[in-house]
């Protein structure tokens, strides 16, 4: 028997028990379309990761202080001391000092009230110096940013994030409107474009930005403590000697060796390579429980296979009465669990594909499609048919003719 005889003889033998051949496939449409769309979950959650931090600046360095300690011994986290000072920031701007660092942003940070007219929102308040836009990649949707002069007269004037602006004043014009910050007026003189992006769980787009000296002024703050210090490199290419050059600088400032710093430095990097093993970490999870359920259906097909073989035997029985060997019997109950396993894999592709269409619509998270892992799960099912079709051929290979004839 040609190999087309066997195709077609296969073909026909599936399409004349539909329901149970369908039920079948179904077990490995649903495991081939879960393992498409939790790869590309976890690819998408990546990718996002990526986007997201990029537009915070790939050249970023960010210096936070260190831990603190209380009168019982208890330790705080890192950020909870008061480590880092505008006076820390201005040395690490000496490019004798540091000359890899372009531009250095150092910022104070809280959660305040703010009131327009009868709105209100509670926004996350930044103070920082002119460099702030620079080093943290930042560009205004409308007006200006606040000068050298206003730092430096810690003048009452304001930058609004997007979102911000659009809580607070819904569509009109906020420019040289008057915003009450913890019951303290500031005038608005630009508004941010948005960045889409996020840190630390809090959208950069909700967010109020004052001179430091201002923001320091309405928060009751007379030290010159900061909560964080950005730092831009270069270019990417002096990222490390940047890194390298703040750190030296610090240690040298606070008296303190490498092993007893009270401050951490981070990386966009880092944040990238921590925030991606841990979707790597659940997409494996995941991706493991879509292989039991591709498992499930390949015992499926192994179920379907020996069902038609005991219900074919006089069928065998006589196709080797007639002269067909072993290896062709094999070969006709293979090629009927490998078609089994190919049709439940290019419906559970057609099925992701689907899905990636649709899920970001209903999730608000992105799914990448993955050739690889497309083509992968195609073979896979293909090879399920194989692999559990195997048993029931050979089983079917077996027989004898005249045991297969006498049966009934």
């Amino acid at each position: 028997m040609s190999w087309w005889e066997t195709l077609r003889t296969g073909t026909a033998a599936i399409r004349a028990r539909r329901m149970r051949s369908v039920l079948t496939v179904l077990g490995i449409v649903i495991g081939i379309s879960s393992v498409i769309l939790t790869v590309g979950l976890g690819q998408g959650a990546q990718r996002q990761v990526e986007d997201q931090i990029d537009a915070l600046g790939s050249n970023l360095l960010i210096v936070s202080p260190g831990s603190s300690t209380d009168s019982s011994g208890r330790r705080g986290g890192f950020g909870s001391a008061s480590t880092l000072t505008l006076a820390d920031a201005s040395a690490l701007g000496d490019r004798t000092a540091a000359p890899d660092v372009a531009a250095v942003a150092p910022t104070t940070s809280t959660m305040l009230s703010l009131v327009n007219g009868e709105t209100n929102w509670t926004s996350t308040v930044v103070g920082t110096t002119t460099a702030w836009t620079a080093v943290r990649a930042r560009e205004l949707g409308s007006g200006r940013f606040f000068t050298e002069a206003e730092v430096a007269s810690a003048a009452p004037v304001a930058v609004l994030g997007p979102d911000t602006a659009s809580e607070l004043f819904g569509g009109s014009d906020p420019i040289g409107q008057t915003v009450s910050v913890a019951g303290s007026a500031v005038t608005v003189v630009g508004v941010l474009s948005s960045s889409g992006a996020s840190a630390s769980g809090t959208s950069e787009d909700d967010l109020v930005v004052l001179p430091i000296g201002a923001a320091k002024a309405i928060t009751g703050s007379a030290d010159d403590a900061v909560s964080t210090i950005y730092v831009a490199a270069a270019d990417e290419g002096t990222l490390s000697a940047a890194y390298q050059e703040v750190e030296a600088v610090l240690l040298t400032r606070h008296g303190l060796s490498s092993a007893d710093a009270d401050f951490s430095i981070s990386t966009q990097e880092s944040l990238v390579a921590t925030a991606n093993e841990m979707n790597r970490t659940m997409t494996v999870l995941l991706a493991g429980v879509a292989a039991i359920s591709l498992l499930v259906g390949g015992i499926g097909v192994m179920n379907i296979m020996l069902v038609s073989v005991t219900e074919r035997i006089r069928e065998i029985g006589l196709r080797k009465a007639l002269g067909a060997a072993p290896a062709v019997i094999r070969r006709q109950f293979l090629v009927e669990a490998s078609l089994l396993g190919l049709s439940g894999g290019v419906l559970g592709v057609l099925v992701g594909v689907v899905g990636a269409r649709v899920l970001p619509g209903l999730i608000d998270q992105p799914v990448s499609l993955s050739a690889l892992a497309t083509v992968a799960a195609l073979g896979t099912a293909l090879a399920l048919g194989l692999g559990f079709g195997v048993y029931p051929a050979s089983r079917a290979a077996r027989l004898t003719p005249i045991d297969a004839l006498r049966s009934e």
